[in-house]
């Protein structure tokens, strides 16, 4: 698990900006941090003089932590590099296959295997690669970089391509030190995205000229013509089995996928809540033989928010100690750091009891499995059964999909109802998960030319003008799957233990298992309450009288109103003519001011809103202020 960055660009580079791209990494890789550059002919550079091409990684050691398996890394002859952050697992068996053909490993490290697996099967070498994975490879030998994002999502890759010039890294601020000055201005249609989903969804970001490879794609560049191409790599398998998968099967597939991720050269715990999912994972492992873990579990003074009580009793049924890291009442004095570490304006409120779990986390262990994924892959959201009892508009009605405009932002207009009978059953969705809607969204930004509805990615294919095998709710699970899995609980994932060089692992989106599910029979795999499958994964706690599938499901969310009219109060007063100047006018003050004054008078139920704004406004004037000081 590391920092990823490089360029490879038409003239020189100076070494500041080599050095600002390492500075941006350095809280994800503490262990050791390393570039590679290069001349123009290819001869290797030193860091005093300015280069065209670069490979930059900053390592936090997980898998053989001697230096000899730092990064960048090389093959003997030194024409293929690797520049490479995430973990793969279960590669044993490939890697012999690569000695009997001649490869010689000087390392325990994946990083060598990719490196060698890239070397014998070229790019059709990620069929092989069973992880999470951004992966930077270069090929002096055919002319070509490739990057490489993992099938679920799980690591980043941004890049920027301009006028032939590549950069790319695991965050925006790694990308930013790259672009020109004159080409470091906001994408206003980011803006806008962020305000419809609460982040900003790929392959946007919150700048116009760096983009993020979405899931499950490759990009490659061409060195000699600089000529780019993307392309889908991998879509989970359409086909259903026609009976039930057996039990033995499937939780042999859970079992494999959870005990592989326990491979670790540093110490190793557990996230756990109350939940089913993080209960399954904690649950196997015990069952494996893992039982001697630490399990970490973050803590509220509300009743109706903490979890710890229930997570004490789980772990203590599943024999793992629990160590409760409580989140603290104020956020004032680390509020800056959590926006600076999300890289971007993200808005999720869960994300600030995140920051803090995975800082107090990593004190202890330097990897943690997590159960991020069973919702998505079992339908286990809320919201999923609400838009599913308006199915029938699938067909009957598509919705004219535009923006209203001129409504006043607390005005009887504005509800989320009167926006999605105005839009098509798949866009409509994005709105039981959105932030402002689109009549909000025209009221803020009255000067906006060519708003969307939403900024989903999928919701153009052709998979939605037929019948999904699955079924309606197989469809909206493959708009979760492009979009809010990989870019909105995954980035706040990565983001936030990346943040305390912690390394997350998700058993649960192990491709292999995630292949086995998406081919079981609906009838299996979705059941009301969810999840009930997951019953025989547990049998310990069902031993010990403690149900997980019958309990309301709590979200992970802190207490945002008390923090906005407490600790973060007196940023509140200046926000609105703070955004109107962010955004260049974008953002209308006036408008922002009557939400604010709104909220003020005691309507709560605009808390996350105005979170949102303030997000916003925080995250813009730290990258405002960036871009200004950058060479």
């Amino acid at each position: 698990m590391c920092g990823i960055a490089g360029f490879f660009a038409g003239e020189n580079v100076p070494p500041t900006t080599v050095e600002a791209m390492m500075a941006a990494l350095k809280n994800r890789g503490p262990d050791a941090q390393h570039s590679v550059r290069w001349n123009a002919d290819w001869s290797r550079a030193d860091g005093s003089v300015g280069v065209p091409s670069a490979l930059i990684h900053a390592r936090l050691s997980i898998i053989d932590p001697r230096p000899i398996s730092d990064q960048p890394m090389r093959n003997d002859d030194g024409s293929i590099w690797i520049c490479y952050n995430g973990e793969v697992y279960d590669w044993a068996e490939h890697a012999e296959t690569l000695k009997a053909a001649g490869a010689q490993f000087k390392t325990r490290s994946d990083t060598e295997f990719i490196l060698y697996a890239y070397q014998h099967w070229g790019i059709d070498m990620i069929s092989r690669l069973r992880g999470m994975f951004a992966i930077a490879i270069l090929d002096l030998r055919k002319e070509k970089l490739w990057l490489i994002r993992d099938r679920m999502g799980l690591k980043p890759m941004l890049y920027s391509y301009i006028d032939g010039n590549l950069a790319f890294g695991s965050t925006v601020r790694s990308v930013l030190p790259f672009l020109p000055a004159n080409a470091r201005q906001w994408d206003r249609h980011a803006i806008d995205a962020y305000l419809a989903h609460r982040y900003v969804p790929a392959p946007r970001t919150i700048f116009k000229n760096i983009q993020r490879l979405p899931n499950a794609h490759w990009l490659s560049l061409e060195l000699a013509t600089r000529r780019i191409e993307t392309k889908c790599y991998w879509t989970p398998p359409d086909a259903l089995a026609e009976q039930p998968v057996p039990a033995d099967q499937w939780l042999a597939t859970l079992d494999a996928a959870v005990s592989m991720r326990t491979v670790a050269d540093r110490p190793l715990g557990v996230f756990l809540s109350s939940g089913i999912d993080s209960s399954t994972v904690a649950s196997r492992l015990a069952l494996t033989g893992h039982g001697a873990l630490q399990t970490f579990t973050a803590g509220f003074n509300e009743p109706q928010m903490d979890e710890s009580a229930k997570a004490a009793k789980i772990a203590a049924a599943l024999g793992f100690p629990n160590r409760v890291i409580a989140v603290p009442a104020s956020v004032r004095d680390d509020i800056d750091q959590i926006i600076e570490d999300l890289d971007e304006p993200f808005a999720d409120p869960s994300a600030i009891p995140s920051w803090y779990l995975a800082r107090e986390t990593s004190k202890h262990v330097k990897v943690v499995l997590g159960g991020d994924g069973g919702d998505e892959l079992f339908a286990g959201y809320k919201r999923l059964d609400k838009h599913l009892k308006t199915s029938w508009r699938r067909k009957v009605f598509g919705g004219d999909n535009s923006v209203p405009r001129n409504r006043d932002i607390t005005g009887a207009g504005v509800s989320k109802f009167f926006d999605e009978v105005r839009l098509d059953w798949w866009r409509a969705y994005s709105l039981r998960f959105s932030g402002f809607t689109p009549a909000q969204r025209a009221a803020l930004q009255p000067a906006l030319d060519g708003k969307g509805p939403v900024y989903w990615r999928g919701l153009e294919q052709k998979w939605l003008e037929k019948a999904n095998p699955r079924g309606p709710i197989g469809e909206l699970l493959e708009i979760d799957r492009l979009n809010y899995l990989p870019e909105y609980i995954l980035r706040k994932g990565d983001l936030c233990t990346m943040a305390h060089g912690l390394e997350l692992r998700a058993p649960l989106l192990d491709h292999v298992w995630v292949s086995l599910v998406h081919s079981m029979p609906a009838s299996q795999r979705f059941t009301r309450p969810a999840k009930q499958l997951l019953r025989l994964a547990v049998p310990q706690l069902a031993a010990s009288a403690i149900d997980l599938f019958n309990a309301k499901k709590k979200g992970f969310n802190p207490p945002l109103d008390t923090w906005l009219k407490n600790d973060l109060a007196d940023r509140l007063d200046d926000l609105p003519a703070n955004l109107e100047r962010l955004t260049g006018g974008q953002i209308l003050g006036n408008a922002a001011k009557q939400l604010l004054i709104c909220y003020r008078r005691g309507n709560s139920r605009y808390a996350e809103q105005i979170f949102q704004l303030l997000v916003l406004e925080m995250s813009l004037a730290q990258l405002e202020k960036l871009r200004g000081e950058l060479p």
